[in-house]
């Protein structure tokens, strides 16, 4: 961790602790935010599994975040990292095995309390589980996709659930500017960091974002508002990042933790 870093994380975590406090008293500027579960209930379940998609929906989350990737057979998965663990402790990168070799066995599972069989999720069940529910998708491509692989997630999207229902999220500014040719309407944000700059170019493309809540100040979400785009905070887990995240009147909070 970088010097600045350091007392960026400090001062976030003094901001937060002091809005906190004020928020016991001070009502939320803007009740009707949306909160996101982070990769699903991932406080309680493993993370970005079938499991935890259903269980945020009975948390009371209003959408649920996951991360896509591909398989070397071409299926869309739901997975952060780009190698998943089984059970016997094996571990298997993503793009160089099939959907049926990734599944063959139960992934180790992060949340063993739980004491349930958890397996690599589709994109496609994810889209499922979400129209169930009726939750918001906060779609997030991992590294680089081609145009092809763009059209074809979001065709997915199209026949499972509805467009208007999912966005687009991606560090990646290349993977945005791709959807927005092909999708027009899609929801677009960007994925913004603690170590990122330029977010200013979201305003020339109408691009949305979805910040680190230590980053996200209340005189940068105005920026985005006043545009008419929409503004996300990730990860609050805490009381304090949560409240400090409803004092800047976000419109979505993502939280591995707290539901609606």
């Amino acid at each position: 961790m970088t010097f600045k870093l350091f007392w960026k994380i400090v001062g976030a975590s003094f901001m937060a602790l002091f809005m906190a406090i004020g928020g016991i008293f001070v009502p939320v500027e803007k009740p009707d935010i949306c909160m996101i579960a982070h990769r699903g209930y991932s406080g309680k379940y493993h993370e970005n599994t079938e499991l935890a998609f259903a269980q945020a929906a009975k948390h009371g989350s209003g959408g649920a975040e996951t991360d896509i990737r591909v398989t070397k057979d071409g299926i869309y998965v739901c997975s952060h990292n780009s190698s998943i663990i089984l059970e016997d402790g094996t571990e298997l990168e993503i793009v160089d095995h099939t959907y049926d070799e990734l599944t063959a066995k139960p992934l180790k599972n992060k949340k063993p309390l739980t004491r349930t069989d958890v397996y690599l999720c589709t994109f496609k069940r994810y889209l499922e589980v979400m129209k169930e529910n009726n939750m918001v998708c906060f779609i997030e491509l991992k590294g680089e996709f081609n145009d092809a692989q763009v059209k074809e997630i979001f065709d997915i999207a199209a026949e499972t659930y509805d467009l208007s229902k999912c966005i687009l999220q991606s560090f990646n500014f290349d993977n945005l500017l791709k959807a927005r040719k092909l999708f027009p309407d899609l929801p677009l944000m960007l994925t913004y960091g603690v170590d990122d700059t330029g977010y200013e170019r979201c305003f020339e493309y109408g691009i949305s974002i979805d910040a680190d809540f230590k980053v996200m100040t209340k005189e940068m979400a105005q920026e985005f508002h006043d545009r008419g785009l929409e503004v996300a905070v990730w990860t609050c887990n805490d009381i304090f990042s949560l409240s400090y995240a409803k004092s800047l009147g976000v419109d979505y909070i993502e939280s591995d933790k707290f539901g609606g």
